[in-house]
């Protein structure tokens, strides 16, 4: 299994302009091909329960599933992988549970916590906040594009940007050596979810071909 998406949606309901389950669906006709099921407040089996429902969703489009932190409800849903956080277990702990049948991701903010990553077996990390967001504030000020490409030459495995993004700095991003970007409110906060992220997804494609948009 591999790394082949290069938008990576990650889920937060409560900046949705729709049900969960119905903003994912609409950012999968946009484009979107890989999902995060983050929503770190809801109880266990509530969460393994949404899991499920877009376990569903995501097959039905030939998209993969992550799961955040929770490595026992990625299992149960059969997803396609989970994502750790800094204070999540270590990547090489998860690799002994999950094996070779997940794709582990790491979400990072310093070149420290990428190398570490990388170091311990995860297949991709995001990396940010690239620019100010409310979701990322907690980590502190955004590191910039500089930053972002400078990682480039300390890590091999994908990084995807995130942190501030939206269709109209994707360009820039892509051009500093991102693997891909992640999004959270530019897509999900859209008044139209399917156009955000058709809009997104085509500034990416239009980057890879080469093409300033």
């Amino acid at each position: 299994m591999g790394v082949d998406f290069r938008l990576y949606l990650i889920t937060d309901r409560k900046v949705s302009t729709k049900p969960l389950p119905e903003a994912v669906r609409l950012a999968l006709e946009g484009g979107v091909r890989a999902v995060q099921l983050r929503e770190k407040d809801l109880p266990v089996r509530e969460l393994l329960a949404l899991a499920k429902e877009l376990r569903g969703i995501t097959k039905e489009f030939g998209a993969k599933l992550f799961i955040n932190d929770r490595v026992d409800v990625a299992v149960a849903a059969q997803a396609d992988g989970v994502h750790l956080g800094v204070q999540s277990m270590p990547p090489l702990a998860v690799r002994k549970v999950v094996g070779d049948e997940m794709l582990i991701g790491v979400s990072t903010h310093s070149r420290e916590e990428a190398w570490s990553a990388e170091t311990e077996g995860a297949d991709f990390i995001t990396f940010g906040p690239i620019y100010s967001t409310p979701s990322k504030a907690q980590y502190g000020k955004p590191v910039g594009l500089n930053a972002l490409n400078s990682l480039i030459k300390y890590v091999s495995i994908p990084i995807y940007a995130i942190g501030g993004i939206k269709s109209g700095n994707t360009y820039d991003i892509l051009q500093q050596g991102a693997y891909g970007i992640s999004m959270i409110s530019g897509i999900l906060s859209a008044p139209d979810i399917r156009k955000a992220a058709e809009e997104t997804n085509r500034v990416i494609q239009r980057t890879l071909a080469g093409e300033r948009p």
